[in-house]
């Protein structure tokens, strides 16, 4: 079939390499000059799936409320608040009842496990070679921060995830540069989790994908999909309408405007990220792999001669506009936990600042399912979490393209969660 893939992130070049993998003649239609240039393009690499879960959870609302007035706050509201957004919180604060949260939290665990295969599986049979590293450490600071995450283990043990609780001397140990200034209780070890950089891989993928037969149409705009026929009929913004067998919306926060002429609305909603870049100072100042300020709820991650601290959830504002203290808390945590380990220039040319709008729905989990209208199929929705899903995304929606049942339950991941 001829395929269409709208969207050239991780999530669309994973979904037309596993097109082009089953035979597929598949073109990538992306309104950026190059792939991976939005969300996937300088996010924190972490690759976990016990810690995948959704964002709305119980007791979510009163935490977002208790860090409205702090500086350093994980979570954030910024203005403007559109009317679309504000839509999104009430749908988001009614998913955070108990049994709405285990079964999101259920349906993406399933689904970033099967990613995680996917991916490694990947890597070795076409031999990529990327920047990553085995291991993943959340650190507590206080005891405090000890406690709140006790039901996150239970989680993790309910997955069947492999990790131990080591206090900070063994922590040392694993990561000796952390700073010995920093006092701190201990972490949570997961030693099968690891960081790897996410555009590095989408690049290597598209390659592959091209070698296989898979055209990629840079600077092309999607203006609309044909009203009278949306999985065929793709018009551009020139006007000019293309002709496909089948149409994959991978257009990430994109993907709701595009469908909503056609009656399909989809809560979705940028939520912000924020991350740094700089090349490591001195090797052995730096991190090994990747940690997770448990209070901050901020990732440091070395990345080849990189170190990438990235966080934040800042619902509202604009892309455009960088909140100065959501930088700042990622500099504070960089110089709490390694503060030699990256080249942070007066002049800020060695590091690389970066905002992304994380397109997320209201409950978690992404839409992975067909658009209801024959050819119409979507894989959209991933929020902070499509770096961990999109293997596995794109291999089952690849799957239902074909005809052929996914490997995995699919199970709540359709349009019915909306119905």
């Amino acid at each position: 079939m001829r395929v269409a893939v709208i969207g050239a992130g991780i999530v669309g070049i994973t979904t037309a390499y596993e097109l082009a993998l089953d035979g597929h003649e598949v073109t990538v239609l992306e309104r950026r000059g190059a792939a991976a240039e939005e969300t996937s393009f300088a996010n924190a690499g972490v690759v976990a799936p016990g810690y995948v879960t959704p964002w709305a959870a119980p007791g979510m609302p009163g935490k977002v409320l208790r860090h409205l007035l702090s500086r350093h706050a994980p979570v954030k509201l910024a203005l403007p608040l559109s009317a679309q957004d504000l839509r999104w919180i009430w749908k988001w604060w009614r998913a955070c009842r108990l049994d709405t949260y285990l079964l999101n939290r259920t349906r993406m665990q399933r689904l970033a496990f099967y990613s995680r295969e996917r991916l490694h599986h990947l890597t070795a049979e076409l031999q990529l070679e990327y920047d990553h590293s085995p291991g993943y450490m959340v650190l507590l600071r206080s005891a405090k921060d000890s406690a709140q995450v006790e039901h996150g283990l239970q989680v993790l043990r309910d997955a069947g995830v492999t990790f131990r609780q080591i206090d900070a001397a063994e922590v040392l140990k694993i990561e000796p540069a952390i700073n010995p200034d920093t006092k701190f209780l201990g972490a949570i070890h997961l030693p099968d989790d690891e960081v790897a950089n996410c555009r590095q891989f989408a690049l290597l993928l598209k390659n592959e994908a091209q070698r296989i037969g898979a055209r990629f149409e840079f600077n092309t705009s999607v203006a609309r999909l044909d009203p009278a026929d949306p999985g065929r009929g793709v018009v551009a913004a020139d006007g000019s309408v293309r002709q496909f067998d089948s149409v994959v919306v991978c257009a990430g926060l994109d993907s709701a405007a595009l469908l909503r002429p056609l009656g399909v609305k989809i809560p979705m909603a940028a939520v912000y990220g924020y991350s740094i870049s700089a090349p490591i100072r001195e090797p052995l100042n730096a991190p090994r792999s990747a940690l997770m300020d448990e209070r901050y709820k901020v990732a440091i991650s070395r990345l080849g001669n990189r170190v990438r601290v990235a966080g934040s959830a800042e619902l509202g504002g604009t892309l455009g506009n960088k909140r100065g203290a959501s930088i700042q808390t990622l500099y504070k945590v960089l110089h709490d936990w390694f503060p030699g380990a990256a080249q942070l220039s007066n002049s800020g040319t060695s590091v690389q600042e970066w905002k992304g709008a994380r397109p997320m729905l209201p409950d978690g989990p992404p839409l992975v399912c067909s658009g209801g209208r024959p050819g119409l199929w979507f894989n959209l929705g991933h929020g902070s979490s499509g770096w961990a899903l999109s293997c596995g995304s794109a291999r089952a929606v690849a799957d239902m393209v074909g005809g052929r049942r996914p490997e995995i339950d699919m199970d709540g991941l359709d349009l019915s969660r909306f119905a």
